[in-house]
Protein backbone atom coordinates (compact mmCIF):
# COMPACT_ATOMS: atom_id res chain seq x y z
CA UNK A 1 0.00 0.00 0.00
CA UNK A 2 1.66 3.41 -1.31
CA UNK A 3 -0.37 6.67 0.32
CA UNK A 4 0.53 10.49 0.03
CA UNK A 5 -2.34 12.13 2.05
CA UNK A 6 -2.14 15.97 2.34
CA UNK A 7 -4.21 18.99 3.87
CA UNK A 8 -4.03 21.45 0.99
CA UNK A 9 -2.89 20.36 -2.48
CA UNK A 10 0.60 19.01 -3.30
CA UNK A 11 2.17 19.20 -0.02
CA UNK A 12 5.58 19.47 0.86
CA UNK A 13 6.66 15.98 0.17
CA UNK A 14 5.26 16.16 -3.11
CA UNK A 15 8.36 15.51 -5.08
CA UNK A 16 7.63 11.93 -3.66
CA UNK A 17 5.16 11.35 -6.02
CA UNK A 18 7.34 12.05 -9.03
CA UNK A 19 6.45 9.55 -12.06
CA UNK A 20 9.87 8.57 -12.52
CA UNK A 21 10.58 4.64 -13.29
CA UNK A 22 8.40 1.74 -14.88
CA UNK A 23 4.53 1.97 -15.45
CA UNK A 24 2.71 3.84 -17.28
CA UNK A 25 2.48 7.35 -16.26
CA UNK A 26 -1.07 7.52 -16.00
CA UNK A 27 -2.96 9.12 -13.25
CA UNK A 28 -6.95 9.56 -12.75
CA UNK A 29 -8.31 12.53 -11.03
CA UNK A 30 -11.05 12.28 -8.92
CA UNK A 31 -13.44 14.96 -8.44
CA UNK A 32 -16.29 13.43 -6.84
CA UNK A 33 -15.72 15.11 -3.57
CA UNK A 34 -17.37 18.36 -5.58
CA UNK A 35 -20.20 16.88 -6.89
CA UNK A 36 -22.78 18.83 -5.23
CA UNK A 37 -21.35 21.75 -7.06
CA UNK A 38 -22.62 20.32 -10.20
CA UNK A 39 -20.82 20.76 -13.58
CA UNK A 40 -19.04 23.74 -11.65
CA UNK A 41 -16.45 20.61 -9.96
CA UNK A 42 -14.66 20.53 -13.41
CA UNK A 43 -12.89 23.88 -13.05
CA UNK A 44 -10.77 22.61 -10.53
CA UNK A 45 -9.71 19.40 -13.67
CA UNK A 46 -6.77 21.78 -15.21
CA UNK A 47 -4.92 23.20 -12.25
CA UNK A 48 -5.17 19.63 -10.73
CA UNK A 49 -4.04 17.68 -13.88
CA UNK A 50 -1.23 21.28 -14.47
CA UNK A 51 -0.09 19.77 -11.05
CA UNK A 52 0.28 15.97 -12.13
CA UNK A 53 2.00 17.00 -15.58
CA UNK A 54 4.70 18.66 -12.99
CA UNK A 55 5.03 15.23 -11.38
CA UNK A 56 5.51 13.35 -15.01
CA UNK A 57 2.21 11.80 -15.17
CA UNK A 58 -0.76 11.67 -18.11
CA UNK A 59 -3.67 12.97 -16.40
CA UNK A 60 -7.26 12.21 -17.16
CA UNK A 61 -10.57 12.19 -14.81
CA UNK A 62 -12.25 9.31 -13.17
CA UNK A 63 -15.55 9.79 -12.31
CA UNK A 64 -16.53 7.55 -9.42
CA UNK A 65 -20.46 8.03 -10.66
CA UNK A 66 -19.76 5.50 -13.27
CA UNK A 67 -19.62 2.75 -11.78
CA UNK A 68 -17.66 -0.05 -10.77
CA UNK A 69 -13.66 1.60 -10.40
CA UNK A 70 -10.99 -0.17 -12.84
CA UNK A 71 -7.50 0.78 -11.75
CA UNK A 72 -5.52 -1.02 -14.23
CA UNK A 73 -2.64 0.49 -15.75
CA UNK A 74 -2.71 3.56 -12.84
CA UNK A 75 0.01 4.87 -11.17
CA UNK A 76 -1.53 7.39 -9.70
CA UNK A 77 -5.18 7.91 -8.09
CA UNK A 78 -5.28 11.89 -7.28
CA UNK A 79 -8.40 12.36 -4.86
CA UNK A 80 -9.40 16.35 -4.18
CA UNK A 81 -11.29 18.31 -1.65
CA UNK A 82 -14.34 19.02 -1.43
CA UNK A 83 -17.46 17.46 0.76
CA UNK A 84 -15.56 14.42 2.48
CA UNK A 85 -19.03 12.30 2.91
CA UNK A 86 -20.16 13.17 -0.86
CA UNK A 87 -16.75 11.48 -1.73
CA UNK A 88 -17.28 8.53 0.59
CA UNK A 89 -20.36 7.80 -0.09
CA UNK A 90 -19.36 8.01 -4.47
CA UNK A 91 -16.50 5.72 -3.51
CA UNK A 92 -18.32 3.29 -1.60
CA UNK A 93 -21.19 2.98 -4.44
CA UNK A 94 -18.14 2.52 -7.15
CA UNK A 95 -16.51 -0.45 -5.11
CA UNK A 96 -12.89 2.09 -4.49
CA UNK A 97 -11.96 0.39 -1.43
CA UNK A 98 -11.55 -3.20 -2.91
CA UNK A 99 -10.28 -1.54 -6.38
CA UNK A 100 -7.53 -0.23 -4.19
CA UNK A 101 -6.81 -3.73 -2.22
CA UNK A 102 -7.09 -5.57 -5.66
CA UNK A 103 -4.71 -3.48 -7.28
CA UNK A 104 -1.93 -3.45 -4.35
CA UNK A 105 -2.87 -7.49 -3.69
CA UNK A 106 -1.65 -8.02 -7.61
CA UNK A 107 1.77 -6.06 -7.38
CA UNK A 108 0.63 -2.52 -8.70
CA UNK A 109 2.81 0.43 -7.31
CA UNK A 110 -0.51 2.37 -6.99
CA UNK A 111 -0.30 5.45 -5.45
CA UNK A 112 -3.53 6.76 -3.08
CA UNK A 113 -2.47 10.36 -2.83
CA UNK A 114 -5.76 13.04 -2.06
CA UNK A 115 -6.31 16.31 0.01
CA UNK A 116 -8.37 17.06 2.36
CA UNK A 117 -11.93 15.39 1.76
CA UNK A 118 -9.51 13.41 -0.43
CA UNK A 119 -7.03 12.30 2.83
CA UNK A 120 -9.78 12.04 5.20
CA UNK A 121 -11.68 9.27 3.15
CA UNK A 122 -8.38 7.27 3.52
CA UNK A 123 -9.30 6.72 7.36
CA UNK A 124 -11.94 4.20 8.91
CA UNK A 125 -14.86 6.25 9.35
CA UNK A 126 -15.07 10.34 8.89
CA UNK A 127 -15.76 10.86 12.85
CA UNK A 128 -15.23 14.12 13.73
CA UNK A 129 -15.82 15.93 9.94
CA UNK A 130 -19.27 16.26 10.72
CA UNK A 131 -17.92 19.76 12.13
CA UNK A 132 -16.00 20.73 8.57
CA UNK A 133 -18.67 19.48 6.15
CA UNK A 134 -22.39 18.96 5.88
CA UNK A 135 -23.07 14.91 5.62
CA UNK A 136 -26.68 15.78 4.08
CA UNK A 137 -25.04 16.37 0.75
CA UNK A 138 -23.84 12.82 -0.02
CA UNK A 139 -27.15 11.18 -0.56
CA UNK A 140 -26.73 8.33 1.38
CA UNK A 141 -28.48 6.54 4.33
CA UNK A 142 -26.28 7.53 7.30
CA UNK A 143 -22.81 8.17 7.51
CA UNK A 144 -20.83 6.53 4.37
CA UNK A 145 -17.53 4.43 5.62
CA UNK A 146 -13.80 5.74 5.09
CA UNK A 147 -12.06 3.70 2.44
CA UNK A 148 -10.01 2.13 6.14
CA UNK A 149 -6.17 2.48 4.49
CA UNK A 150 -5.33 4.05 7.83
CA UNK A 151 -6.51 3.74 11.54
CA UNK A 152 -6.26 7.47 11.82
CA UNK A 153 -8.50 9.80 11.12
CA UNK A 154 -7.25 12.72 9.14
CA UNK A 155 -8.32 16.51 9.45
CA UNK A 156 -6.82 18.82 7.53
CA UNK A 157 -7.19 22.64 7.48
CA UNK A 158 -5.99 22.03 11.47
CA UNK A 159 -4.64 25.15 12.66
CA UNK A 160 -3.73 26.89 9.22
CA UNK A 161 -4.62 29.83 7.12
CA UNK A 162 -7.58 28.19 5.41
CA UNK A 163 -11.56 29.21 5.94
CA UNK A 164 -12.09 25.28 7.81
CA UNK A 165 -9.29 26.05 10.39
CA UNK A 166 -11.64 27.09 12.58
CA UNK A 167 -13.74 23.97 12.53
CA UNK A 168 -10.92 21.42 11.60
CA UNK A 169 -10.67 22.53 15.58
CA UNK A 170 -13.79 21.73 16.06
CA UNK A 171 -13.03 18.41 14.65
CA UNK A 172 -10.05 17.95 16.26
CA UNK A 173 -12.05 18.57 20.11
CA UNK A 174 -14.32 15.82 19.34
CA UNK A 175 -12.12 13.25 17.88
CA UNK A 176 -10.19 13.63 21.41
CA UNK A 177 -13.06 14.21 23.80
CA UNK A 178 -14.22 10.63 22.09
CA UNK A 179 -10.45 9.19 22.28
CA UNK A 180 -10.22 8.49 18.43
CA UNK A 181 -7.27 7.84 16.37
CA UNK A 182 -6.82 11.21 14.13
CA UNK A 183 -3.80 13.03 12.62
CA UNK A 184 -4.52 16.26 12.46
CA UNK A 185 -2.47 17.75 9.58
CA UNK A 186 -1.75 21.87 8.92
CA UNK A 187 -2.15 23.16 4.72
CA UNK A 188 1.38 22.20 3.52
CA UNK A 189 2.09 18.94 5.82
CA UNK A 190 1.19 15.37 4.58
CA UNK A 191 1.01 11.57 5.48
CA UNK A 192 3.58 9.53 3.99
CA UNK A 193 2.96 5.29 3.72
CA UNK A 194 5.03 3.03 1.82
CA UNK A 195 6.76 5.91 -1.01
Amino acid sequence: MRLYLSSYRLGRRAELLRHAGPGTGRARIVLNALDVYGEGRLHSYDREADDLVGLGYEPAELDLRAGPVELAGVDLLWVVGGNAFVLAAAAERAGLRDALRSSWAAGSGLIYAGYSAGACVAGPDLTGITAMDDPSEADYDGLPPGLGLIPERIVPHWRSDHREAPAAEEAVAALVERGDAHLPLRDGDDHVVGL
